[in-house]
């Protein structure tokens, strides 16, 4: 048997979609997301260089707190999840929220669990 070739063609163009939900941080007023959206939009490098996105990203604002990213080449999550922590350390939000993925493709923006230790104070 004769080894099998795969057919040469054009790949079909892939589109990826990403979520950044912020609504719990924006309805408390501490997160700028016109800001954020901004801040990808010159941040994000296509083909190594920023402010390069012409068509092939699209970043918009839906809804309250939400941004959506939308890629129709190779775009990983995994770089938009260092991006958005990149623009909590440039707007010092690092030491309260952190970046979870909840789904494929979404990331949300939570609060650090803050826990008083009022008891252990009362004793000094």
């Amino acid at each position: 048997m004769a080894p099998q070739t795969k057919k040469s063609g054009k790949a079909s163009k892939q589109t990826k979609k990403f979520v950044i939900n912020a609504s719990q941080p924006a309805s408390d007023k501490i997160f700028d997301t016109a800001a954020f959206e901004k801040f990808l939009q010159d941040k994000i490098k296509v083909d190594g260089r920023t402010g390069n996105l012409g068509d092939t990203i699209t970043i918009q604002q839906i809804g309250e707190g939400k941004v959506e990213i939308t890629a129709h080449n190779e775009l990983s999550g995994r770089y938009l999840k260092y991006l958005t922590k990149k623009f909590l350390k440039k707007m010092q939000l690092r030491d309260w929220l952190r970046v979870v993925s909840t789904s494929k493709g979404v990331y949300e923006l939570k609060f650090f669990n803050v826990v008083n230790d009022e008891a252990d104070e009362d004793e000094d």
